[in-house]
């Protein structure tokens, strides 16, 4: 009972406050009052949180918001189903699909061979992207991860950087170096670089190349010209797995540059073996805040008309 409900009542108090039913807890008995339809959801509520409890993972106030809202959004997926889906574990850490969406993100990655991912920033797009990569490479699915993403500077101008050509480029790669570090052991990353097993590039260092056997990784892909994610696109090699992850609300092109990520949804829709999943505000998983930001940015743009 304390970890349906929590320490302190935590999750309780979640839950009256999510559920329309009446929730009353007394010992180790819980009693739902209300309408037919609010006491059936309450009742599926608690049915997947016991079930996620069973199966040894803990309960956090973030996921029973979750599940509390894809039970109320009446999907064939049970919550539980997407919150215990295991996809890598690293120091006593597993990383796992925490929202509907998610789970199919991670899905189609498993059934097709390019897979685009659509949203807002702090959807797990690109993390869940490298733990799927690493979990690739683990498996011997792959050889190798490639990960770029384009050099485009987010409304600053940095100037000159000091330096090697690998010091200029850092800073922009630094998101993806930061991902792979809860992922694998620090102290293998330096030598898996060396040994070409993982590689961090800037996307401009993809022209030319057939990429075989490897699990490629496009982050940032709003920041592509049409012509550069055409030229990535056709990297694609045998036995090769590759994701595009980006935000349209982000992009950071000059001018009338039309966004590669934009125009490829047109472009390559309807094309076998390749999959679009979208990601919305309701998908952020960083500090619950991050989702309530996103979503007054998106009122406030409708509000306004505003238009990139």
């Amino acid at each position: 009972m304390v970890n349906v409900l929590g320490p302190r009542d935590e999750f309780l108090r979640i839950l009256e406050r999510d559920l329309a039913a009446d929730v009353h807890a007394r010992g180790n008995e819980i009693t739902l009052t209300g309408s037919p339809e609010a006491v059936r959801i309450a009742a599926d509520v608690l049915t997947e949180l016991v079930t996620i409890v069973r199966t040894g993972q803990g309960l956090t106030g973030d996921s029973v918001e979750r599940v509390v809202a894809m039970t109320k959004a009446a999907e064939q997926t049970r919550p539980a189903e997407v919150l215990t889906q295991s996809i890598l574990s690293n120091r006593g850490r597993t990383i796992r699909p925490k929202t509907l969406n998610q789970k199919r993100y991670v899905d189609a990655i498993d059934a097709h061979t390019v897979v685009f991912g659509i949203g807002p920033a702090g959807t797990g797009k690109t993390y869940l992207a490298m733990a799927k990569a690493v979990q690739a490479l683990q498996r011997k699915d792959v050889n190798r991860i490639i990960l770029t993403r384009p050099a485009i500077e987010a409304g600053e101008r940095l100037g000159f950087l000091p330096g090697t050509l690998t010091d200029k480029v850092d800073p922009y790669l630094r998101p993806l170096y930061d991902a792979l570090h809860d992922m694998v052991d620090p102290d293998s990353v330096p030598r898996l670089i060396t040994a070409g097993t993982i590689e961090i590039a800037p996307l401009a260092y993809m022209r030319g190349r057939t990429l075989n056997d490897a699990f490629i990784i496009l982050d940032e892909a709003q920041n592509t010209t049409m012509e550069q994610m055409k030229m990535f696109l056709t990297r694609l090699g045998f036995g090769s797995k590759v994701v595009v992850t980006g935000d349209v609300t982000q992009i950071d092109l000059p001018g009338s540059t039309r966004s590669g990520l934009r125009e490829v949804t047109g472009v390559l829709d309807g094309v076998d073996d390749i999959a679009f999943c979208t990601l919305t505000g309701a998908d952020v998983v960083r500090h619950r805040l991050v989702g309530r930001i996103v979503a007054a940015y998106d009122r406030y743009e409708a509000a306004e008309g505003f238009r990139r």
